[in-house]
């Protein structure tokens, strides 16, 4: 009968796999791949080009992310869309007036482009 152990050198077994180089460099393959697949939809849509992807490495993890840090923030509605409505601007006189912003359908890039099913409905941002 074999004997398996719950850690390895102190860490867990599972965190000692997940850091082998294997692993590793499986991760940031498939990081990249789901990056050049996202990246290939948000060009099909993009109209001013401020959005892009972006490869982020954690201690174990890599994360795909849409990034908006240089347009008007919006990676939230590109990826699930949004409802239509109204808010007040103010122009450079302090002016307020109503703007009207459009109902727009998300573009699931991320979603898409990691083949994960598209979760429509509300999006909860604490």
């Amino acid at each position: 009968m074999a004997t398996v152990y719950r850690s390895v050198g102190g860490k867990k077994l599972s965190k000692v796999i997940a850091l082998s180089k294997g692993v590793q460099a499986e991760l940031t393959t498939r990081a990249f791949e789901i990056a050049v697949r996202a990246e290939e939809i948000l060009v099909q849509h993009r109209a001013d080009g401020h959005s892009q992807i972006e490869v982020e490495s954690g201690k174990v993890d890599r994360f795909v992310v849409l990034s908006d840090e240089r347009g008007q923030k919006a990676a939230l509605s590109i990826e699930y869309g949004r409802r239509a409505s109204v808010v007040i601007r103010e122009d450079k006189h302090g002016n307020k007036y109503l703007d009207a912003i459009p109902a727009m359908d998300g573009l699931y890039v991320l979603a898409t482009a990691s083949h994960l099913p598209k979760k429509k409905g509300k999006v909860k941002v604490d």
